[in-house]
C-alpha cells in the first residue's frame, strides 16, 4: 500500500514537473516571437491628443511592426501645444531605419478603427539621438472630417445661392435688353428711329 502511494506521488510529481516545464517553454517561445527578449530603445513623442491610442498598440514603419506603445501620460507643461507624452518601445535592430525618421503619426487601422502609430522615414535624414522628445501628428478624427464636410457643404450652398442670384440678374438684364431691342426695331419699322420729338 505504501509503495503504491509512493509511486502515485512520484508520478504526480513527474507530471507536475512536465506541465511546469511545458508552460515555461510555451511562455518563452511566445516571448521570443513577440520580441520580449530583444533589446529595445525608448522614444518619447508628444501629441496634442491621442484619439483612442492604447498601451500595446503597434508601431509600424513601412508596414513592419518595429515596436509597441509602452506608456501614455500627460506632461505638466505643454511643448508646442502638445500635452500628452507617448513612450514607444522600439526594437534596437531597427535603429538604423529609425534614425531616418521624418514623421510620426497616429493612424486608424482596420474596420474597427483601432489606433496605431505609423513612422515615415526620409533617407536624407540622419538623427544623432533617438532619445530627444519628438513632436507627432495627431490623429484625424471622424468629427473633424464631419465638420470639414459640413463647412464644405455650407460653402457650396452659399456659392449656389450666389449663382442663383446672378442668374436672376442676368435674366432681368436679358429681358431689359430684349425690350430695348424691340423698341428700336419698332422705331426702325415706323421710320422714326432718329426722331427726338
Amino acid at each position: 500500500m505504501q509503495q503504491r502511494d509512493q509511486i502515485k506521488r512520484i508520478t504526480a510529481g513527474v507530471f507536475l514537473f512536465f506541465c511546469i516545464t511545458l508552460i515555461v517553454f510555451v511562455v518563452f517561445t511566445i516571448g521570443l516571437e513577440k520580441g520580449f527578449t530583444e533589446p529595445k530603445i525608448h522614444m518619447t513623442v508628444l501629441f496634442h491628443r491621442v484619439g483612442g491610442l492604447m498601451l500595446g498598440s503597434p508601431v509600424r514603419l513601412s508596414g513592419v511592426t518595429v515596436g509597441t506603445v509602452e506608456d501614455i501620460d500627460f506632461i505638466e507643461e505643454e511643448v508646442h501645444g502638445r500635452a500628452v507624452r507617448v513612450t514607444l518601445s522600439l526594437y534596437k535592430k531597427y535603429e538604423a531605419q529609425l534614425r531616418k525618421l521624418e514623421n510620426i503619426t497616429i493612424v486608424t487601422e482596420g474596420v474597427l478603427g483601432e489606433k496605431m502609430i505609423e513612422i515615415s522615414v526620409n533617407p536624407s535624414i540622419n538623427r544623432e539621438s533617438l532619445t530627444v522628445s519628438l513632436i507627432g501628428e495627431d490623429p484625424l478624427e471622424a468629427q473633424e472630417l464631419a465638420e470639414a464636410f459640413e463647412n464644405s457643404a455650407d460653402a457650396l450652398l452659399e456659392t449656389s445661392d450666389r449663382i442663383g442670384v446672378m442668374l436672376g440678374e442676368l435674366q432681368e438684364l436679358a429681358a431689359s435688353t430684349r425690350r430695348l431691342l424691340n423698341r428700336i426695331e419698332q422705331r426702325v419699322i415706323d421710320g422714326n428711329l432718329f426722331k427726338v420729338f
